[in-house]
């Protein structure tokens, strides 16, 4: 098992050579325990050995969010550029009579570049001069906790949005000015899913910081539920009824997935939780997937 003691040698070395009697780090590493029973432990060791200074930055989880949804949806836009010269992906394509086109593409992943750098990484950067430097623990978690915590932590997040946003749609001037910028398009596509406005991004960006805090979850767990949900909420703007979908994987229709929110963007006034579908169902907001054939979406209480 990886130790800090394997580094206090080359420590002593490095200050001989540059003639260094003290050396004083802007961040303190973590104590490392000699052994663990904990199957996630040599990969937690490794972050922290490896990349400890990239992993306890306030600018970690920024990159970590906006690479997921990159990645995540790179592969679909592909998709959607090709179109029907992929007939085996093509036919899964909910609404085959809408496509996004280039330009769209652009303005809805200009936005979300744009909000990174005019808000985000300003706020992240203003954030590291009032808060502390991020200490992590030496302890893996367990894989039992990073399941419960997970699942807990994205469904309080599903909760939470899920009455954020059913009062935005509800109440005209809250949809106008914060909401609608989301619904420009009936048929979502990939990087569609962060296309928002500063308020939403802002709300999002409280919920998914406070959560874990709440839940008292591990970092790894943390960033686990990152990824997770990035995926997620692409995959339920794709506009493709996939059937390895999460949605068909997961029993008893409990996640909505691409059908649901897709129906969601055709019909505003349902479906609008972001991952699960209960709160639809338990508040009858839920709509099962099926033709739309009105040209325009108006806004509806």
């Amino acid at each position: 098992m990886s130790s800090l003691c394997t580094l206090q040698p080359q420590a002593s070395r490095v200050t001989r050579m540059l003639n260094i009697s003290k050396v004083q780090l802007p961040l303190q590493l973590p104590t490392f325990s000699r052994s663990s029973d904990r199957l996630l432990q040599p990969l937690w060791d490794y972050f922290l050995f490896n990349h400890y200074f990239l992993i306890s930055s306030p600018f970690f989880p920024v990159i970590l969010c906006f690479s997921s949804y990159f990645f995540s949806s790179l592969p679909f836009a592909v998709l959607d550029l090709l179109g029907d010269m992929v007939p085996s992906i093509h036919h899964y394509k909910i609404q085959q009579e809408r496509r996004p086109t280039m330009g769209m593409m652009a303005k809805s992943f200009g936005r979300a570049v744009y909000n990174h750098l005019i808000f985000v990484l300003p706020a992240v950067l203003t954030q590291t001069c009032f808060m502390p430097s991020v200490v992590l623990p030496s302890s893996a978690p367990t894989v039992v906790e990073v399941l419960i915590d997970g699942l807990a932590a994205l469904l309080l997040f599903d909760t939470q949005y899920y009455m954020w946003h059913f009062v935005h749609h509800k109440h005209p001037q809250l949809y106008r000015w914060v909401h609608a910028i989301h619904h420009e398009y009936m048929a979502p596509f990939s990087w569609n899913t962060q296309q928002l406005s500063i308020p939403e991004l802002i709300t999002l960006g409280f919920w998914s910081n406070l959560d874990p805090i709440l839940l008292k979850c591990h970092p790894f767990t943390t960033w686990c539920v990152t990824i997770i949900s990035v995926w997620m909420s692409v995959e339920d703007h794709i506009g493709y009824d996939l059937p390895w979908g999460l949605n068909h994987l997961v029993p008893f229709g409990l996640l909505g997935g691409a059908p649901a929110h897709d129906m969601h963007h055709q019909k505003p006034n349902s479906n609008y939780a972001p991952f699960f579908s209960h709160w639809d169902r338990l508040f009858g907001t839920a709509i099962l997937p099926g033709k739309i054939t009105e040209k325009k979406v108006m806004y509806s209480l």
